[in-house]
């Protein structure tokens, strides 16, 4: 392992104004600088802000403090007064691995270990795919801590390798004390292509130069449930990237399965991630802009059993809401006239800020208007490696829908 620069820390006083405080008791994670109503000195990135009750002036809250993002605060401990040490990060480590084991019972060796501010390290994501550590950093305010956090994730996970991701934001910033993205760690890289498994089904990930932390493992339940209603049927994955669900229709014995993405090298990542498979139906794949290559689909009357609409998050900020739902109805609408009769069309969502029961309500109100006789089959949220610890930290949601 790399030795880590020893950082200094120190502690700043705050009060916040009272719906701040409110917030942070009933255990929201966040708290912005609009919300600060006193700090008794300036600090560095990481220095721990110590949050004192505005009436009796007693402990409320302890989190890092980050002078480059406009949520100051990210709370490690509110209400019952903590050391945030080794000790402390170790138990909160030891805590989210055991929500794991579940997954780990499975054919699976890969999993999102430490989920951010869901697993009470905000800011911090922890993937790990089959022996090698994949660490995102999503703020600065980790480097005094790695020393303290990276061993124990290495032991429990039993990584053999460890490699650093840094956000964009982190990259940007002047001291990253020597660290970078995609160093490693910890262990020897042989590879930067890490290949996995997910329910018995091989995957890659690019450690080093991939989205994220080299893949997206969120979707790994609703790939798996896809791939079990396969069998015989032809499938297609709109907004494909890597192939996640058409890997998974191809091993669950579709009889054929395209891939569309406006990605030509994501689509070469789909089909070597199908080729570390066996199978025997036929993989096409096809680039281009997904509204446009629906439309042509549509127009020359192609039918699949399945369809798989996984779009990326179409609002990042709240002045993109409308636009993303108006792009959702527009999906839906597209859908429908790719579905061969009593077939099923997946639709899914990763927007946080556009609700479940808002989106639900959409992706129905489009079947209603279209005349559509359906039945919603299921819903499903987050995999058990994606646990909801606040409400922003919700944001995958999935539907699935018997046409008749």
């Amino acid at each position: 392992m790399i030795d880590f620069p020893e950082i200094p820390v120190n502690k700043i006083a705050f009060k916040l104004k009272p719906n701040a405080e409110v917030l942070v008791k009933k255990g929201h994670p966040w708290v912005f600088d609009n919300s600060i109503a006193k700090q008794n000195k300036e600090g560095n990135s990481g220095d721990l802000a110590v949050i004192f009750d505005h009436k009796k002036n007693k402990f409320l809250a302890v989190g890092f403090y980050d002078p480059f993002s406009p949520i100051r605060i990210k709370i490690l401990q509110a209400n019952t007064m903590a050391n945030i040490n080794k000790e402390w990060f170790t138990n909160k480590i030891k805590e989210a691995y055991k929500k794991r084991l579940p997954l780990l019972e499975t054919d699976t060796n890969s999993y999102r270990f430490i989920y951010g501010e869901n697993d009470g390290l905000p800011s911090l994501v922890a993937d790990v795919y089959n022996h090698v550590l994949v660490i995102k950093l999503y703020a600065s305010f980790w480097f005094p801590y790695l020393k303290d956090v990276l061993p124990t994730l290495i032991k429990i996970s039993r990584a053999k390798t460890t490699v650093l991701r840094l956000g964009r934001n982190v990259q940007k910033e002047k001291n990253n004390y020597n660290l970078s993205d995609g160093q490693v760690l910890d262990g020897i890289l042989e590879n930067e292509v890490v290949v996995f498994k997910e329910h018995g089904v091989n995957f890659s990930a690019n450690v080093i130069k991939g989205h994220k932390t080299g893949y997206f493992l969120d979707h790994r339940a609703n790939r798996k449930k896809v791939g079990e209603m396969a069998k015989r049927k032809t499938v297609l994955d709109i907004f494909s990237y890597a192939g996640g669900f058409s890997v998974h229709a191809l091993v669950g014995g579709a009889t054929e399965v395209t891939s569309l993405d406006i990605s030509g090298p994501a689509l070469e990542i789909a089909k070597s991630n199908a080729h570390l498979n066996e199978y025997l139906g036929t993989h096409k794949t096809l680039v281009g802009d997904a509204f446009e290559e629906m439309e042509k689909l549509a127009k020359n009357q192609t039918k699949f059993d399945i369809v798989v609409i996984d779009p990326p998050s179409f609002a990042k900020s709240a002045a993109e809401v409308n636009r993303a739902l108006s792009s959702y109805k527009k999906l839906v609408r597209l859908g429908l006239q790719l579905v061969a009769k009593k077939g099923i069309l997946v639709m899914a969502s990763c927007s946080s800020r556009i609700t479940f029961d808002v989106f639900f309500e959409l992706v129905e109100d489009v079947l209603i208007n279209n005349r559509v006789t359906y039945k919603v089959l299921e819903t499903t949220r987050h995999d058990v490696d994606h646990p909801i610890g606040f409400k922003e930290g919700s944001y995958l949601k999935s539907m699935y829908i018997q046409l008749h």
